[in-house]
């Protein structure tokens, strides 16, 4: 058992996970978290930096960081990484033409030494949109079933509605345990 191992361990025993949510502009992470921490998702404006709310599911506690997807902030997402539990990386469905560099922010991810291993929900979101992409096409686009390094999950959502939310949290429980 390494030291990861052990930390992780110790971390399920307090019930408490760092969750890096992330995801280019415009893509839903905001309206998300604040769906998941029952607050009015009506509300949101770009965010400018980073928001950290604590949500608490199946007993546990789960400190969610949401940070800005603009181009310009996505150079300091780095400074996120360290201690992260699970990254939540959230993709607007229905933008077809961002797609390729949606891919491409998701695939540097995923060479981040400090996120090696971390498991990675990719919620699918705006799926209450009729031009959506079903969750397949964008599992295909993001070429997900090339990962071999890590658990991975791609929950199809709506975080304007809520659907499909929790079923991704409850993943990354069981992904972590």
């Amino acid at each position: 058992m390494g030291l990861l191992d052990i930390i992780r361990k110790l971390k399920k025993s307090d019930k408490e996970l760092r969750i890096l949510m992330l995801g280019l502009d415009n893509s839903g992470k905001t309206t998300a978290l604040k769906q998941l921490s029952d607050e009015d998702p009506s509300s949101v404006c770009p965010t400018q930096g980073f928001m950290l709310k604590s949500i608490v599911h199946n007993s546990f506690n789960l400190n969610v960081w949401d940070i800005g997807g603009q181009k310009t902030i996505r150079p300091y997402w780095r400074n996120y990484y360290e201690g992260t539990d699970a990254l939540i990386y959230v993709v607007d469905s229905a933008d077809r033409r961002r797609m390729e560099e949606c891919g491409l922010e998701l695939s540097l991810l995923l060479e981040e030494e400090k996120l090696a291993g971390v498991p990675v929900l990719v919620f699918a979101n705006k799926q209450d949109l009729l031009n959506a992409l079903p969750a397949q096409d964008i599992a295909d686009s993001l070429e997900l079933n090339g990962i071999r390094d890590r658990q991975w999950q791609i929950q199809p959502c709506s975080a304007k509605t809520g659907e499909g939310l929790q079923k991704g949290l409850t993943w990354i429980l069981k992904s972590i345990r």
